[in-house]
């Protein structure tokens, strides 16, 4: 009996899937940033689609897909454009954070979405995902040098990780847990002060090794640098390691 097979136009079309999703991703990210704040023209789509590097039918994909959850919209004869009021992901149902236990265990819970998500960073990252966590790590260290608390610059270094992992529900776990992760960092700040010295020399280095692993493919030192980052946290800000 023949083995099934399955034609070549059957699997370009599900490469153009996947590679829909990914441009998805790219342009939700762009949405909000210089060239693409609301009511602004987006650029057209020979000239997107080279900038991300792919082919107009697969940016289309994309774009078909922001339309339909109403963040960009087409104005005949004139263009794409993002809309007035950029509508809002629904947040998964996730309490805030009411007390230290709270804090603990929203930290011990970052130890396994976190420490995975940088484990497939190593294996599917992309240059460009690779550039974008090492200048997120250099935003974040330029901040501590300045004196900043550099809260922002935390956060957007753990959500390029979970950007560049290949898996968009990483991505949207992180940016659904933005206030939480927001508010553990500034607690963690406010009670042990700006990080500073051989503190802030450690917090760093933790980010550094993070990067390293990722961009040397290594899952498994990727996976265990995440880990102990998030575990040197637990430690200063609770005293003891969990």
């Amino acid at each position: 009996m023949p083995k099934p097979s399955f034609s070549s136009e059957h699997t370009d079309k599900a490469k153009d899937r996947l590679l829909g999703d990914k441009v998805y991703e790219d342009l939700l990210q762009l949405l909000g940033t210089p060239g693409f704040e609301p009511r602004a023209r987006m650029p057209a789509e020979t000239a997107l689609s080279q900038r991300l590097g792919v082919s107009r039918p697969v940016l289309r994909q994309a774009l078909a897909r922001l339309r339909d959850e109403g963040r960009i919209y087409a104005r005949k004869g004139s263009g794409t454009f993002v809309t007035d009021a950029m509508p809002q992901a629904r947040p998964v149902s996730v309490d805030t954070l009411k007390n230290i236990a709270d804090i603990r265990d929203f930290l011990e819970f970052r130890l396994f979405i976190e420490g995975e998500a940088a484990a497939r960073a190593a294996r599917k990252r992309t240059a460009e995902e690779m550039h974008h966590i090492r200048r997120c790590r250099e935003r974040f260290d330029q901040a501590l040098a300045e004196g900043s608390d550099a809260v922002e610059e935390d956060v957007a270094f753990h959500n390029a990780v979970a950007q560049a992992c290949g898996n968009r529900f990483f991505s949207m776990t992180m940016t659904a847990l933005a206030p939480q992760t927001r508010f553990s960092i500034g607690l963690s700040r406010s009670l042990a002060g700006r990080p500073q010295g051989e503190r802030r020399d450690s917090v760093c280095h933790e980010h550094s090794a993070v990067e390293l692993a990722i961009e040397r493919g290594d899952a498994d030192a990727a996976r265990q640098a995440m880990a102990l980052h998030l575990r040197a946290g637990i430690d200063r800000l609770f005293g003891h390691a969990v």
